[in-house]
Order: C-alpha cells, then sequence, then structure tokens
C-alpha cells in the first residue's frame, strides 16, 4: 500500500511539472505572437522632413533710393494674410527693422485678422478706406518707420509681374500710384495668363536693366533693387 501511495504520489507531481511547464511554454509563445502582431500593427515611421515655406516674392528699391509714392512691389501667392505675411515680415524685419503693423484697403481681401503672428512677435493688421489704395500695402517699423509696397494679385502671370516688379522698384519712382501703375501695365500690354513666361526684353528689364513702365523712362545705371524669392 506505501509503495502504491508513493508511485502515485511520485506521478502526481511529476504530471504536475509537466502541465506547468507546458502552461509556461503556451504563454510565452502567445506572448512572442503579440509583439510580432505589436511590430506589424505599428510600425516605426521615418520622421517626415519638414517643409520649407516659400518665400516672399519682392523688388524692393536700395537704400538711398528715391522713395517716390512706392517703396517696391510684393506678389502675395494668395489672398489669405495669415499665410502671406509671416514670409513677408521674415525678409522685411532684418532689411527695415521689425515690422510691428500693417494696413490694407479690404476690397481684394476677403479676411482680415486683426493680429498675425509672425517669427519671435505680433503683427497687428489694420484696414481702411479709401485712405489707402487698393493694391498698396502700408507697413510700419519699429524701427525706421513707414514703407509702402505694390501689392501684385496673385492670379498675375509671371512677365506682367515682373514688369510690375521693376516699375514700382525704380530708383526714380514710379511718379504712379499703385492702383494707376497697374492699370498703366494693363492699358500697355494687356492682361496676361497666369503662367505667361517672360521674353529675353522682360527678363532683362526685371532683373535691373530697365524699367518698364511707361511711364518711368529708362534710365542707365547700376541696379536699383533687390529681388526676392523669384
Amino acid at each position: 500500500m506505501d509503495s502504491t501511495e508513493g508511485i502515485s504520489h511520485i506521478g502526481f507531481h511529476a504530471g504536475s511539472f509537466s502541465a506547468r511547464d507546458e502552461t509556461r511554454a503556451a504563454a510565452e509563445a502567445a506572448r512572442r505572437r503579440v509583439r510580432i502582431m505589436s511590430a506589424t500593427l505599428h510600425p516605426t515611421l521615418p520622421h517626415p522632413e519638414p517643409v520649407a515655406t516659400p518665400a516672399a516674392r519682392l523688388a524692393l528699391k536700395r537704400d538711398g533710393a528715391s522713395r517716390g509714392l512706392l517703396d517696391g512691389a510684393w506678389w502675395p501667392r494668395s489672398r489669405d494674410l495669415l499665410s502671406e505675411l509671416p514670409a513677408l515680415t521674415d525678409v522685411l524685419d532684418p532689411l527695415w527693422g521689425r515690422i510691428t503693423r500693417i494696413a490694407v484697403n479690404p476690397t481684394y481681401w476677403p479676411v482680415i485678422p486683426r493680429q498675425v503672428p509672425v517669427a519671435g512677435h505680433i503683427v497687428k493688421v489694420g484696414w481702411f478706406t479709401p485712405e489707402i489704395d487698393p493694391h498698396k500695402l502700408l507697413l510700419l517699423s519699429y524701427r525706421t518707420g513707414r514703407w509702402d509696397l505694390l501689392i501684385i494679385p496673385p492670379e498675375t502671370g509671371a512677365a506682367s509681374a515682373a514688369r510690375l516688379m521693376a516699375a514700382a522698384s525704380h530708383y526714380d519712382g514710379p511718379p504712379l500710384t499703385a492702383s494707376a501703375l497697374i492699370a498703366a501695365d494693363e492699358a500697355r500690354h494687356g492682361a496676361a495668363a497666369p503662367d505667361e513666361p517672360l521674353n529675353p526684353d522682360e527678363a532683362w528689364e526685371y532683373e535691373g536693366g530697365a524699367s518698364v513702365s511707361a511711364a518711368v523712362p529708362h534710365q542707365p545705371g547700376p541696379p536699383s533693387r533687390l529681388i526676392v524669392g523669384m
């Protein structure tokens, strides 16, 4: 009786150890499957490359040039001041001192935010009519003073934009308001298609070789404008 009970006792414990090992092995296999599934369902993705904001498209008079009615021209890519102004101030702040305020005529701007966050500070935005030309941007710099830019409509073709930028940043003028300058270009050249390319004469003029507005005659001399973002 004792011998039989001993055999049964030993057999019971041996069977228990075997079942425990099988349970442990099954649990470990389940954990491996979970790890594999997790690796499959949640792969490590590469960090996306940052997308650079396009530079503002500008033509500015050089220091020392005659102020005239305009200090240059700005060709925004849209009518969204929230997205367009940061790129503009990125260029102008180092040149003119921190831009703190701008003002526009609301005619061609569907939304005019009261404030626009730019690099390191806030630009306050206002609007006036009829005091401000619909095609002009007024900027106030913390250090330098006031500046006026021709606003070239975003849908303007490249050739027309080049002519307008050259005329607005010419060292002797131009002696026209922003709207009159655009009207003069359209009267001389007609409305341009958005993808109209520059011909060689227009490209030369845009790069500083001459004025392209009928109201601003060509005068020889060194290039008088700073071109950015083109």
